[in-house]
Protein backbone atom coordinates (compact mmCIF):
# COMPACT_ATOMS: atom_id res chain seq x y z
CA UNK A 1 0.00 0.00 0.00
CA UNK A 2 1.31 3.52 -0.76
CA UNK A 3 1.45 6.10 2.39
CA UNK A 4 -0.78 8.39 0.52
CA UNK A 5 -3.86 5.75 0.64
CA UNK A 6 -2.79 4.97 3.60
CA UNK A 7 -3.17 8.35 4.88
CA UNK A 8 -6.02 9.18 2.80
CA UNK A 9 -7.91 5.85 4.06
CA UNK A 10 -6.86 6.81 7.77
CA UNK A 11 -8.12 10.36 7.25
CA UNK A 12 -4.74 11.96 8.61
CA UNK A 13 -2.54 14.75 6.84
CA UNK A 14 0.39 13.40 4.94
CA UNK A 15 4.21 14.97 5.34
CA UNK A 16 6.52 12.85 3.53
CA UNK A 17 6.30 10.78 0.15
CA UNK A 18 2.94 10.01 -1.01
CA UNK A 19 4.67 7.22 -3.12
CA UNK A 20 6.74 5.64 -0.54
CA UNK A 21 5.63 1.81 0.01
CA UNK A 22 4.68 0.79 3.10
CA UNK A 23 3.83 -3.10 3.79
CA UNK A 24 2.80 -3.20 7.56
CA UNK A 25 2.72 -1.85 11.12
CA UNK A 26 5.03 -2.40 13.88
CA UNK A 27 6.18 -0.84 17.29
CA UNK A 28 8.04 2.34 17.07
CA UNK A 29 11.12 0.62 18.53
CA UNK A 30 11.43 -2.21 16.20
CA UNK A 31 9.93 -0.87 12.74
CA UNK A 32 11.68 -0.82 9.67
CA UNK A 33 11.84 1.05 6.47
CA UNK A 34 8.65 -0.66 4.99
CA UNK A 35 6.74 -0.20 8.30
CA UNK A 36 4.23 2.47 9.79
CA UNK A 37 4.45 3.17 13.72
CA UNK A 38 2.78 5.78 15.64
CA UNK A 39 3.61 7.84 19.09
CA UNK A 40 0.98 8.29 21.46
CA UNK A 41 2.39 8.66 24.88
CA UNK A 42 5.26 11.27 25.21
CA UNK A 43 7.59 8.77 26.98
CA UNK A 44 8.05 7.85 22.75
CA UNK A 45 9.02 11.49 21.21
CA UNK A 46 12.44 10.58 21.21
CA UNK A 47 12.33 7.27 19.53
CA UNK A 48 10.70 9.02 17.00
CA UNK A 49 13.21 10.75 15.94
CA UNK A 50 15.71 7.72 15.49
CA UNK A 51 12.87 5.13 14.17
CA UNK A 52 13.48 3.49 11.20
CA UNK A 53 9.70 3.53 9.87
CA UNK A 54 8.94 4.66 6.83
CA UNK A 55 6.34 6.50 8.81
CA UNK A 56 5.22 7.77 12.22
CA UNK A 57 1.10 8.49 13.40
CA UNK A 58 1.29 10.87 15.27
CA UNK A 59 -0.62 14.29 17.16
CA UNK A 60 -1.28 17.29 14.41
CA UNK A 61 1.05 19.83 16.51
CA UNK A 62 4.08 16.74 17.01
CA UNK A 63 7.66 18.10 16.02
CA UNK A 64 8.95 17.61 12.39
CA UNK A 65 11.17 14.45 12.14
CA UNK A 66 12.87 12.82 9.58
CA UNK A 67 10.44 10.25 8.88
CA UNK A 68 6.67 10.89 7.33
CA UNK A 69 4.41 11.65 9.58
CA UNK A 70 0.52 11.13 9.33
CA UNK A 71 -0.94 13.83 11.53
CA UNK A 72 -3.95 12.98 13.12
CA UNK A 73 -6.17 13.76 16.79
CA UNK A 74 -5.79 10.29 17.76
CA UNK A 75 -2.69 8.26 16.77
CA UNK A 76 -3.72 5.20 18.56
CA UNK A 77 -6.65 5.08 17.60
CA UNK A 78 -5.87 5.22 13.61
CA UNK A 79 -2.57 3.03 14.26
CA UNK A 80 -5.08 0.18 15.13
CA UNK A 81 -7.02 0.93 12.28
CA UNK A 82 -4.35 0.60 10.21
CA UNK A 83 -3.24 -2.58 11.58
CA UNK A 84 -6.75 -3.61 10.62
CA UNK A 85 -5.77 -2.70 6.95
CA UNK A 86 -2.88 -5.21 7.00
CA UNK A 87 -4.01 -8.46 9.21
CA UNK A 88 -7.08 -9.97 8.34
CA UNK A 89 -7.74 -12.57 11.31
CA UNK A 90 -9.14 -15.96 10.03
CA UNK A 91 -12.59 -16.01 8.18
CA UNK A 92 -14.96 -18.94 8.96
CA UNK A 93 -17.24 -20.35 6.57
CA UNK A 94 -20.76 -20.71 7.25
CA UNK A 95 -21.83 -24.18 7.97
CA UNK A 96 -22.53 -26.30 10.84
CA UNK A 97 -19.40 -28.72 12.14
CA UNK A 98 -21.18 -32.56 12.13
CA UNK A 99 -19.90 -33.29 15.69
CA UNK A 100 -21.59 -30.26 16.89
CA UNK A 101 -24.71 -31.15 19.18
CA UNK A 102 -27.35 -28.87 18.42
CA UNK A 103 -31.13 -29.46 20.49
CA UNK A 104 -34.15 -29.34 18.27
CA UNK A 105 -35.91 -26.49 19.98
CA UNK A 106 -32.58 -24.30 19.47
CA UNK A 107 -32.69 -21.47 16.79
CA UNK A 108 -30.00 -20.67 14.76
CA UNK A 109 -29.83 -17.86 12.51
CA UNK A 110 -28.34 -17.29 9.30
CA UNK A 111 -24.90 -17.46 8.19
CA UNK A 112 -23.89 -18.88 11.21
CA UNK A 113 -20.21 -20.45 12.02
CA UNK A 114 -20.82 -23.68 14.31
CA UNK A 115 -17.77 -25.62 15.13
CA UNK A 116 -16.16 -28.76 16.42
CA UNK A 117 -17.60 -30.08 19.44
CA UNK A 118 -19.85 -27.10 19.88
CA UNK A 119 -22.67 -27.88 22.15
CA UNK A 120 -26.34 -25.54 21.88
CA UNK A 121 -28.39 -26.73 24.36
CA UNK A 122 -32.59 -26.54 24.69
CA UNK A 123 -33.97 -23.35 23.89
CA UNK A 124 -31.58 -21.38 22.52
CA UNK A 125 -32.03 -18.35 20.75
CA UNK A 126 -28.65 -17.45 18.32
CA UNK A 127 -29.01 -14.35 15.96
CA UNK A 128 -27.03 -13.78 12.33
CA UNK A 129 -23.64 -14.46 11.51
CA UNK A 130 -22.45 -16.13 15.23
CA UNK A 131 -19.24 -17.63 15.22
CA UNK A 132 -18.95 -20.51 17.74
CA UNK A 133 -15.90 -22.26 17.52
CA UNK A 134 -14.84 -25.39 18.87
CA UNK A 135 -15.63 -26.75 22.37
CA UNK A 136 -17.97 -23.82 22.73
CA UNK A 137 -20.93 -24.63 24.82
CA UNK A 138 -24.47 -22.47 25.13
CA UNK A 139 -26.42 -23.79 28.07
CA UNK A 140 -30.56 -23.96 27.88
CA UNK A 141 -31.98 -20.70 27.44
CA UNK A 142 -29.57 -18.84 25.92
CA UNK A 143 -30.30 -15.74 24.29
CA UNK A 144 -27.80 -14.04 21.89
CA UNK A 145 -28.04 -11.16 19.08
CA UNK A 146 -26.18 -10.94 15.72
CA UNK A 147 -22.44 -11.30 15.33
CA UNK A 148 -21.65 -13.34 18.50
CA UNK A 149 -18.21 -14.21 18.44
CA UNK A 150 -17.04 -16.92 20.79
CA UNK A 151 -13.82 -18.70 20.53
CA UNK A 152 -12.83 -22.33 21.98
CA UNK A 153 -13.91 -23.12 24.84
CA UNK A 154 -16.19 -20.11 26.20
CA UNK A 155 -19.24 -21.05 27.90
CA UNK A 156 -22.78 -19.50 28.46
CA UNK A 157 -24.69 -20.60 31.15
CA UNK A 158 -28.84 -21.01 31.44
CA UNK A 159 -30.74 -18.48 30.65
CA UNK A 160 -28.25 -15.50 29.99
CA UNK A 161 -28.25 -12.95 27.50
CA UNK A 162 -25.81 -11.45 25.32
CA UNK A 163 -26.22 -8.61 22.68
CA UNK A 164 -25.33 -7.95 19.66
CA UNK A 165 -21.25 -8.01 18.46
CA UNK A 166 -20.27 -9.81 21.71
CA UNK A 167 -17.21 -11.25 21.40
CA UNK A 168 -16.17 -13.93 24.55
CA UNK A 169 -12.30 -14.98 24.37
CA UNK A 170 -10.94 -18.16 25.11
CA UNK A 171 -12.24 -19.90 28.36
CA UNK A 172 -14.28 -17.03 29.52
CA UNK A 173 -17.20 -18.23 31.41
CA UNK A 174 -20.34 -15.77 31.75
CA UNK A 175 -22.68 -17.27 33.94
CA UNK A 176 -21.47 -19.24 36.35
CA UNK A 177 -22.67 -19.97 39.87
CA UNK A 178 -21.95 -16.96 42.29
CA UNK A 179 -19.82 -17.34 45.21
CA UNK A 180 -22.89 -17.50 47.87
CA UNK A 181 -23.33 -19.46 50.97
CA UNK A 182 -24.94 -19.39 54.26
CA UNK A 183 -23.83 -21.53 57.61
CA UNK A 184 -26.23 -23.43 58.74
CA UNK A 185 -27.39 -24.39 62.47
CA UNK A 186 -24.54 -26.98 62.88
CA UNK A 187 -21.84 -24.97 61.32
CA UNK A 188 -21.84 -26.25 57.62
CA UNK A 189 -21.61 -23.95 54.85
CA UNK A 190 -25.09 -24.30 52.57
CA UNK A 191 -25.10 -23.75 48.47
CA UNK A 192 -27.22 -20.56 48.38
CA UNK A 193 -29.44 -21.29 44.94
CA UNK A 194 -27.84 -18.10 42.11
CA UNK A 195 -31.53 -17.87 40.32
CA UNK A 196 -30.62 -14.74 38.19
CA UNK A 197 -29.16 -14.74 34.44
CA UNK A 198 -25.74 -12.42 33.57
CA UNK A 199 -26.89 -9.79 31.08
CA UNK A 200 -24.50 -8.58 28.46
CA UNK A 201 -25.22 -5.85 26.46
CA UNK A 202 -23.90 -4.63 22.73
CA UNK A 203 -19.85 -4.20 21.76
CA UNK A 204 -19.37 -6.37 25.19
CA UNK A 205 -15.85 -8.06 25.31
CA UNK A 206 -14.87 -10.41 27.50
CA UNK A 207 -11.46 -11.72 27.30
CA UNK A 208 -9.53 -15.23 28.38
CA UNK A 209 -10.34 -16.75 31.33
CA UNK A 210 -12.50 -14.12 32.54
CA UNK A 211 -15.60 -15.12 35.02
CA UNK A 212 -18.99 -13.00 35.23
CA UNK A 213 -21.05 -14.55 37.70
CA UNK A 214 -24.72 -14.85 37.95
CA UNK A 215 -26.72 -13.33 40.51
CA UNK A 216 -28.50 -14.87 43.50
CA UNK A 217 -31.47 -12.99 42.39
CA UNK A 218 -32.11 -10.03 39.51
CA UNK A 219 -29.38 -10.02 37.53
CA UNK A 220 -25.18 -9.19 36.57
CA UNK A 221 -25.43 -6.29 34.25
CA UNK A 222 -22.47 -5.28 31.74
CA UNK A 223 -23.66 -2.59 29.91
CA UNK A 224 -23.23 -1.69 26.12
CA UNK A 225 -18.80 -1.09 24.76
CA UNK A 226 -17.88 -2.36 28.79
CA UNK A 227 -14.16 -4.66 27.95
CA UNK A 228 -13.53 -7.10 30.50
CA UNK A 229 -10.14 -8.26 30.50
CA UNK A 230 -8.14 -11.52 31.00
CA UNK A 231 -8.66 -13.05 34.39
CA UNK A 232 -11.18 -10.56 36.00
CA UNK A 233 -14.36 -11.54 38.22
CA UNK A 234 -17.05 -9.77 38.41
CA UNK A 235 -19.39 -10.87 41.58
CA UNK A 236 -23.01 -11.69 41.72
CA UNK A 237 -25.35 -8.85 41.17
CA UNK A 238 -22.75 -6.24 40.02
CA UNK A 239 -23.91 -4.23 37.87
CA UNK A 240 -21.58 -2.43 35.17
CA UNK A 241 -22.47 0.82 32.86
CA UNK A 242 -21.35 1.57 29.43
CA UNK A 243 -18.06 2.03 27.68
CA UNK A 244 -16.29 0.76 31.19
CA UNK A 245 -12.83 -0.89 31.04
CA UNK A 246 -12.02 -3.54 33.28
CA UNK A 247 -8.34 -4.41 32.93
CA UNK A 248 -6.43 -8.10 33.69
CA UNK A 249 -6.60 -9.44 37.14
CA UNK A 250 -9.01 -6.81 38.50
CA UNK A 251 -12.24 -8.35 40.63
CA UNK A 252 -15.71 -7.12 41.71
CA UNK A 253 -17.42 -8.80 45.13
CA UNK A 254 -20.76 -9.33 44.58
CA UNK A 255 -23.54 -6.39 44.70
CA UNK A 256 -21.12 -3.73 42.95
CA UNK A 257 -22.23 -1.43 41.06
CA UNK A 258 -19.67 0.59 38.69
CA UNK A 259 -20.59 3.74 36.45
CA UNK A 260 -20.16 4.37 32.81
CA UNK A 261 -16.71 5.50 31.22
CA UNK A 262 -15.18 4.30 34.35
CA UNK A 263 -11.65 2.32 34.28
CA UNK A 264 -10.27 -0.29 36.89
CA UNK A 265 -6.46 -0.62 36.47
CA UNK A 266 -4.90 -4.44 36.52
CA UNK A 267 -5.51 -5.58 40.15
CA UNK A 268 -7.86 -3.08 41.48
CA UNK A 269 -10.14 -4.37 43.74
CA UNK A 270 -13.98 -3.55 44.35
CA UNK A 271 -15.44 -4.33 47.70
CA UNK A 272 -18.68 -5.62 47.68
CA UNK A 273 -22.27 -3.21 47.43
CA UNK A 274 -19.86 -1.25 47.14
CA UNK A 275 -20.93 1.83 44.33
CA UNK A 276 -17.82 3.82 41.86
CA UNK A 277 -19.05 6.46 39.86
CA UNK A 278 -19.16 7.64 36.15
CA UNK A 279 -15.80 8.26 35.26
CA UNK A 280 -14.04 6.66 38.37
CA UNK A 281 -10.22 5.91 37.69
CA UNK A 282 -9.11 3.20 39.75
CA UNK A 283 -5.11 2.73 39.27
CA UNK A 284 -3.08 -0.50 39.21
CA UNK A 285 -3.50 -2.62 42.63
CA UNK A 286 -6.10 -0.13 44.51
CA UNK A 287 -8.46 -1.32 46.65
CA UNK A 288 -11.85 0.41 47.96
CA UNK A 289 -14.46 -0.24 50.52
CA UNK A 290 -16.59 2.60 50.05
CA UNK A 291 -18.38 4.62 47.97
CA UNK A 292 -16.35 6.71 45.19
CA UNK A 293 -17.82 9.71 43.58
CA UNK A 294 -18.09 10.22 39.78
CA UNK A 295 -14.55 11.32 38.44
CA UNK A 296 -12.39 10.27 40.89
CA UNK A 297 -8.76 8.87 40.47
CA UNK A 298 -8.48 6.78 43.76
CA UNK A 299 -4.91 4.72 44.43
CA UNK A 300 -3.41 2.95 47.23
CA UNK A 301 -5.06 -0.11 49.45
CA UNK A 302 -7.03 0.97 51.15
CA UNK A 303 -7.95 3.42 48.38
CA UNK A 304 -7.58 6.98 48.54
CA UNK A 305 -7.06 10.38 46.48
CA UNK A 306 -4.25 9.60 43.53
CA UNK A 307 -3.36 13.06 44.48
CA UNK A 308 -2.90 12.44 47.62
CA UNK A 309 -1.22 8.78 47.55
CA UNK A 310 1.33 9.94 45.06
CA UNK A 311 2.29 12.93 47.78
CA UNK A 312 2.43 9.79 50.63
CA UNK A 313 4.44 7.33 48.52
CA UNK A 314 7.09 10.37 47.81
CA UNK A 315 7.27 10.77 51.46
CA UNK A 316 7.22 6.73 52.54
CA UNK A 317 10.37 6.48 50.23
CA UNK A 318 11.92 9.55 52.33
CA UNK A 319 11.34 7.77 55.99
CA UNK A 320 14.54 6.41 56.30
CA UNK A 321 16.33 9.50 55.84
CA UNK A 322 13.58 11.56 57.70
CA UNK A 323 14.27 8.70 60.47
CA UNK A 324 17.87 9.05 61.04
CA UNK A 325 17.63 13.18 61.08
CA UNK A 326 14.80 12.41 63.69
CA UNK A 327 17.41 10.11 65.42
CA UNK A 328 20.35 13.16 65.11
CA UNK A 329 17.89 15.85 66.54
CA UNK A 330 16.86 13.47 69.29
CA UNK A 331 20.66 12.96 70.24
CA UNK A 332 21.46 16.73 69.90
CA UNK A 333 18.56 18.09 72.13
CA UNK A 334 19.40 15.28 75.04
CA UNK A 335 23.00 16.70 75.07
CA UNK A 336 21.92 20.14 75.30
CA UNK A 337 19.72 18.95 78.38
CA UNK A 338 20.77 19.96 82.11
CA UNK A 339 21.76 17.15 84.06
CA UNK A 340 19.33 15.21 86.27
CA UNK A 341 17.88 17.01 89.15
CA UNK A 342 20.22 21.03 88.33
CA UNK A 343 17.44 23.59 87.68
CA UNK A 344 16.65 24.62 84.19
CA UNK A 345 17.80 28.19 83.16
CA UNK A 346 15.52 31.07 81.85
CA UNK A 347 16.54 32.75 78.64
CA UNK A 348 19.86 32.16 79.03
CA UNK A 349 20.15 34.42 82.80
CA UNK A 350 20.57 34.11 86.40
Amino acid sequence: MKLGELASRLGAELRGDAELEVSGVERIEEAGPSQVTFVANPRYTGLARTTLAAAVIVEPEFQEIAAATLRINNPYLAFSRALSFFYQPPVYAPGIHPTAAIDPTAQVGEEAHIGAYVVVGPGVRLGAHATLLPHVVLYPGVQAGSHLFAHAHAVVRENCTLGDHVTLENGAIVGADGFGFAKNDEGHWEKIPQSGPVRLGNRVDVQANACIDRATVGATEIGDGTKVDNLVQVGHGSRVGKNTLICAQAGLAGSSVVGNNAILAGQAGVAGHCTLGDGVILTAQSAVSHDIPAGRMISGSPGFDNRIWLRAVTIFQRLPEMLKRLDRVEKKLASQAPPEGEPKRNGGSE
